[in-house]
């Protein structure tokens, strides 16, 4: 039987634009360019003999027979992934996708370890900018993530909870506490998020928001920048317990407050359920979390 269907690259273009609502981002994710994106729409709408899209504003809309088709569209290209994915030849390769502050303050020492001891477990990282931790295991390049979450996940995803967020001021190591009240107000707030909602969560869950002011202060876009500019005396930004643990206890981060307040997340370690490569995500689950309960934290008060 021969089968009769439009031109393959053609319906990736589509595919990938009508996710995406967006000729620039289907163009950036298939490494083509923005022209060659409507080229492939033209020649779908001239197969179909209809329009696929709609300019209103400067938003990219779906037609109603583009709407009809998309959704088995993606359904076939999820299932030609799925086969392809058996003969894969770089198969024993997990890819895995961390928040960049998680990489660098934890994550990436680990995996060099975990490489080591684990010479056919190869890891291929990825550190990601993420507002909000999130993976697309159908439309990204992914076997696993760690991702900060409350642990509610898909049903067709294994979880594991690695550690839990803890959140703690902290400052330049030569300024470390303990501190008195009026040092803690008069203190430069550096915040890790641009929402400041960690220094918020704080101040609340340690009954000091009425004492000591939310200041404006300088504004950052991921808990990195906040460390960095805490250890060079430039104020006193909120870490996470964990990850800020190494370089206190070496002396280059000092702990004005010792009060830490868990966040209500955690880092968790996520993966398809009934993935091909269960054995060794197992594997990498074990490390990890034998890494975790190695590890010598502050001793410090906590606050739920």
């Amino acid at each position: 039987m021969t089968r009769r269907l439009p031109p393959l690259y053609a319906l990736r273009a589509f595919e990938a634009a009508a996710r995406h609502a967006s000729f620039t981002r289907a163009a950036e994710e298939l490494a083509i360019t923005q022209s060659a994106v409507s080229r492939h729409i033209r020649t779908l709408e001239d197969y179909f003999a209809c329009r696929l899209f709609e300019r209103r504003g400067r938003s990219l809309q779906l037609t109603d027979p583009a709407r009809a088709l998309l959704p088995g569209l993606s359904d076939g290209f999820d299932a030609l992934e799925r086969a392809s994915a058996t003969l894969r030849a770089d198969d024993e390769v997990l890819r895995l996708k961390a928040p960049s502050t998680l990489t660098m303050r934890w994550l990436l020492a680990r995996l060099s370890h975990f490489r080591l001891a684990n010479p056919d477990s190869e890891v291929q990282l990825t550190s990601a900018w993420m507002d909000v931790d999130k993976v697309d295991f159908r439309h990204e390049p992914f076997d696993c993530a760690v991702l900060l979450s409350d642990g509610q996940f898909p049903d067709d995803w294994e979880s594991v909870l690695l550690f839990e967020e803890w959140l703690i001021p902290v400052c330049a190591a030569a300024d470390a506490g303990p501190w008195s009240l009026s040092q803690l107000q008069a203190a430069e707030q550096l915040h890790p998020t641009p929402d400041r909602r960690d220094w918020r969560r704080w101040l609340q869950a340690t009954g000091l928001s009425e004492q000591v002011p939310l200041k404006t202060g300088q504004l950052f876009d991921m808990l990195e920048l906040g460390i960095v500019a805490a250890a060079r005396g430039y104020g006193v930004s909120i870490g996470d317990l964990l990850m800020v643990a190494e370089d206190v206890s070496t002396g280059r981060l000092g702990l004005p407050w010792s009060t830490a307040v868990f966040s209500g997340d955690g880092y968790y370690l996520v993966w398809q359920r009934g993935h091909r490569a269960q054995a060794r995500l197992q594997r990498l689950r074990d490390y990890l979390l034998a890494e975790v309960a190695a590890m010598q934290l502050p001793s410090v008060e906590r606050v739920l």
